[in-house]
């Protein structure tokens, strides 16, 4: 009886051993096959013969140092690229693109000031602390799962080899037949992501040689934008503001008709416009590459692109026309802590979220409606009788996720402190409702940059005398979870005046008449925009 009962435990401990190796296999498996694309992964994603498992395995069974040294590098392998696969997952349904080591180390720190901003900073702390937990514990279980198969694997050496060495000729009659089955997709991520990192190296050591050369760096003022004195030039950028508002049917059958309409009523006031496309350097979000692409002419698709140029010299277009005789300021109504770029840039005044003394509720994550904004804007620089132009960068926030509650335009002159906004800024769902449905989703954000949009032509309208110009511009597209599939970064531009000598002095760019862009519309490069303008306006240009 007691020899029975011994038997039972010792065949229910061996079935219990065997299951748990199943599993780490089968989680090992997973790891390897698994895309780094939450939208591809599928059934038929998981029918692949990885290489690199077999070759894992073959690597365990070497005695002595050389194993335990392969065994080490196959664990550092293993967790790293389990690391940069959920990584990549994030980094494409945010950024629609690949996660870059080198280019998003940044995005760390960015998150624990969000998060203090928004839970506290021993939250913030605290979720920093699990978050490196969870890191060194991808390593950990790494280790103890190939540790518990090496020692399955050595516990029948002859028949562990056998099985390998078969496992292996298969995979190399797969793949001599031409068969995608025949898996190295864990090796090639690796190997992508090691090749980033190095290019991003080699660009940034090329991009530091060129972000202080510029043309225009000894340009003396009175040979900048003449065609623009006097003139209060406002550069508005309108959050996730993509092609897709105007392109894809769900969101353009609503957006184009506004577009038309509000061409028309700018045009019944006297006001002109010409819009295209530009090329934006992100997609999904870090907004401020596309600011500093725009301002300073060059490329900038990247933090340590950024973090090059705000410690270079080269001029931004706010400095050219700060040399030229403008009151230059920003407008940052999302910035609700410390801007350490902001000393490169070099505004006369930067107007952040307390700056501009709104008084409401905010919505969600936006501070301040948009109308709010740009009426803080016109109280406390353009209803000034003596003073000299201004050029503004302006980022209107109204359009930024979780689009919810959305804005309703009133009458500015009931805008006031913004307490007004409250009863709105209390309406709607929660985003925890909205973000259940992706059709929901979608639905909101267009209400959103309709609303955005609607904003600015009711500005335009209601504050655009002779010396108002306004270039309004997306910063980048919206998620992927909005855009759909699709590698197209433009957003729309829009150039709007009541002076006709203004829309003369572009008549090269070829841009489309009015508010909607023409399906051939051009589409530049967005860090062109800035020596096009000093192009167009300086005297020389006239």
């Amino acid at each position: 009886m007691f020899r029975s009962n011994t038997a039972r435990q010792n065949s229910s401990r061996s079935f219990i051993r065997s299951t748990f190796q199943a599993f780490i296999i089968l989680a090992i498996f997973i790891v390897l096959v698994i895309p780094n694309d939450i939208r591809w992964i599928s059934a038929t994603e998981f029918l692949y013969l990885p290489l690199e498992i077999l070759l894992t395995g073959i690597f365990l069974l070497l005695p002595g140092r050389i194993g335990l040294t392969l065994r080490i590098i196959a664990v550092l392998l293993l967790a790293i690229g389990s690391i940069c696969k959920m990584a990549d997952m994030a980094a494409l349904q945010i950024f629609s693109r690949l996660f870059n080591p080198l280019l998003d180390a940044h995005l760390l720190g960015d998150g624990l000031h969000l998060l203090q901003g928004s839970l506290g900073k021993i939250a913030a702390l605290a979720i920093a602390a699990l978050l490196a937990l969870a890191v060194g514990g991808i390593f950990l279980l790494s280790y103890l799962a190939l540790a518990r198969i090496q020692v399955l694997l050595q516990s029948s050496r002859s028949t562990s080899m056998v099985l390998l060495l078969t496992g292996l000729l298969c995979w190399m009659g797969l793949w001599l037949a031409g068969s995608q089955r025949a898996s190295l997709s864990f090796y090639h991520l690796l190997a992508e992501h090691t090749s980033d990192a190095f290019n991003s190296f080699v660009d940034l050591k090329a991009f530091r040689k060129i972000v202080d050369i510029d043309s225009y760096s000894n340009t003396p003022g009175d040979q900048l934008l003449g065609a623009l004195q006097g003139k209060d030039v406002l550069v508005i950028f309108v959050e996730s503001y993509g092609r897709t508002a105007l392109d894809k049917p769900d969101f353009a059958t609503n957006i184009r008709p506004l577009l038309e309409k509000s061409s028309a009523e700018l045009a019944a006031a006297g006001l002109s416009a010409r819009s295209a496309y530009l090329t934006s350097p992100t997609a999904g979000g870090i907004s401020w590459l596309a600011h500093a692409t725009l301002m300073s002419g060059l490329w900038i698709n990247s933090q340590v692109r950024y973090d090059s140029l705000t410690s270079s010299e080269r001029p931004t277009l706010n400095r050219l026309f700060q040399r030229a005789g403008w009151r230059t300021l920003a407008v940052q109504p999302a910035h609700t802590m410390d801007w350490p770029a902001g000393a490169y840039f070099g505004y006369d005044k930067i107007y952040s979220a307390g700056d501009l003394d709104y008084k409401g509720k905010p919505f969600n994550w936006v501070t301040m409606p948009d109308q709010y904004t740009l009426a803080a804007l016109q109280k406390y620089e353009r209803q000034t009788i003596a003073r000299a132009p201004i050029m503004a960068e302006i980022a209107l926030i109204s359009s930024h996720a979780p689009w919810t509650p959305i804005p309703e335009l009133i009458d500015w002159s009931q805008v006031g402190d913004g307490s007004i906004f409250n009863a709105q800024a209390s309406a709607g769902d929660s985003p925890e409702v909205v973000w259940q449905d992706n059709a929901r989703i979608q639905q909101q954000y267009r209400k959103a940059i309709e609303y955005s949009l609607a904003t600015i032509i009711s500005f335009a309208l209601h504050y655009g005398d002779e010396n108002l110009v306004l270039l309004v511009l997306g910063d980048h597209q919206p998620a992927p979870l909005v855009t759909g599939e699709t590698a197209n970064r433009d957003v729309p531009v829009h150039l709007i005046s009541r002076d006709a000598k203004v829309m003369a002095a572009v008549q090269a760019w070829q841009w489309s008449e009015g508010l909607l862009p023409a399906e051939q519309a051009p589409a530049w490069p967005m860090d062109t925009v800035r020596n096009r303008l000093l192009e167009a306006f300086s005297p020389a240009a006239e």
